[in-house]
């Protein structure tokens, strides 16, 4: 499995020539760090408008387009592209790069992740070490876990027998372009959904061919997902 099995690089990012699409796509988490150091924060001038409530540490780069909240809190390293929303009581804790019209929740955490464009996470999300793709969307509640009780490697499961190093002891979830999530979903650590797969509200764990949906039952059932 390699990245482009599972996104398409938007062009209005600019780091493209940091995430290589030829590599396993857990390989990007590391690079989100080496992207945004090499981020010229200063070409950029503060926004005028920040409200008195949104409080910012570090190197943040906020889009003149992005709406932002009455309240919240980020800490960079941070890139928040064109159109992105933020709502109320945003928590971003830093090596956070969100594509243009993606939405940032209310009440939502996020920490070293990846949003590409027009992914959607409108409330009460857990986003660790995660990366979801274009069109990508989060139903309420949902959680993507990105440590194992054991606090060990995380590897990756593509088949019944097959467990793949990754190298990361934390590692959350990696959401292929349309994929989605159903809420007060857990995807735990280490789970990887095909493009445009997607998990009714349940607790899932692996890997999600592209089009296939997961139906909570005493056990999971995968079938097609229809158009």
């Amino acid at each position: 499995m390699i990245a482009s099995d599972l996104f398409d690089w938007p062009e209005s990012l600019p780091f493209g020539d940091v995430f290589a699409m030829d590599v396993e796509p857990w390989r990007w988490l590391p690079l989100i760090k080496e992207a945004l150091a090499g981020f010229d924060f200063g070409a950029h001038s503060q926004r005028p408008d920040l409200p008195s409530g949104l409080h910012i540490e570090g190197d943040v780069y906020l889009h003149p387009s992005a709406k932002l909240p009455p309240y919240g809190y980020i800490k960079g390293p941070v890139y928040i592209g064109p159109e992105c929303q933020l709502r109320p009581g945003v928590y971003i804790r830093g090596n956070v790069i969100a594509g243009k019209g993606s939405v940032l929740g209310n009440s939502c955490e996020y920490k070293n992740c990846l949003l590409l464009e027009n992914v959607e996470t409108p409330h009460y999300n857990y986003v660790g070490d995660s990366i979801l793709g274009n069109r990508a969307h989060l139903g309420a509640g949902v959680i993507c876990a990105n440590l194992k009780l054991a606090r060990d490697e995380v590897k990756v499961r593509l088949g019944d027998d097959e467990r793949v190093p990754t190298g990361l002891r934390k590692l959350g979830a990696i959401l292929g372009d349309g994929a989605e999530v159903g809420c007060n979903g857990v995807l735990q650590p280490g789970s990887i959904l095909g493009r445009r797969a997607a998990v009714i509200s349940c607790v899932f764990q692996g890997y999600l061919p592209a089009g296939k949906l997961v139906i909570p039952d005493t056990q999971y059932r995968i079938v097609e997902r229809p158009d």
